[in-house]
């Protein structure tokens, strides 16, 4: 893996869902319980709520109405964020997410949540893993009314927080985010390997793949 050259590096941002997070809990939930519950509630199949849901979530991937609690919960007629809390425990973080944030805390590096969740999901995976104390500033894109696809995004971002994209470090699970940091000018960029503890490893194309956050922090 190459080296991150910390020497340029003061502001870390972090995606949560798939990066800090594992990302087990969000397909479990989205794939499987979600589906499962409308069908239940509608007295569908599986495969007639999986017909209907499919393609409605697909076409609003990489929209803020995508990443909206609220939005789907008037969409479907669901009580997504009580199912959410049902679902709490399997939220857990992914390995070695601890102590890589308190290593960049020791090294003064600034250390930003970036994420697509809506403040609802926010508040219900931080009150299950604690990570708050550890974490200097917490965006969630709802905040903007722009996902992390959206160059208004990184905008907005510069605007509340006013790092130095050139000097800073993102860590995401989604390319096209990436390719949207990366589009506006963020230096250091990581994609993760395997999101999913459970799931396989993705291809990363272009971006250096991070197998585990503590290995980005060796030679801090």
């Amino acid at each position: 893996m190459q080296q991150l050259p910390w020497q340029t590096i003061d502001t870390v941002l972090l995606d949560m869902d798939g990066t800090l997070l594992d990302l087990h809990f969000d397909n479990v939930f989205w794939l499987d319980y979600m589906p499962q519950y409308y069908a239940d509630k509608n007295n569908l199949s599986r495969a007639q709520a999986d017909a209907y849901l499919q393609p409605l979530l697909a076409s609003y991937t990489g929209t803020i109405q995508w990443y909206c609690v609220e939005f789907w919960s008037q969409k479907l007629d669901l009580p997504i964020k009580q199912m959410k809390q049902e679902m709490s425990h399997l939220i857990d973080l992914r390995a070695n997410s601890a102590a890589f944030l308190h290593a960049l805390r020791a090294a003064g590096k600034q250390c930003v949540l970036v994420t697509n969740a809506h403040r609802d999901s926010l508040h219900i995976k931080l009150e299950k893993v604690h990570l708050a104390p550890l974490l200097d500033v917490i965006v969630s894109s709802h905040d903007y009314g722009y996902p992390k696809e959206d160059q208004r995004f990184w905008h907005s971002l510069s605007e509340q927080i006013g790092y130095q994209p050139e000097r800073s470090l993102f860590i995401d699970d989604s390319l096209p985010v990436l390719r949207s940091a990366q589009g506006y000018g963020i230096g250091h960029l990581r994609a993760v390997l395997q999101p999913d503890s459970q799931g396989p490893e993705k291809n990363c194309e272009e971006f250096i793949a991070s197998t585990d956050l503590l290995n980005l922090v060796s030679n801090l």
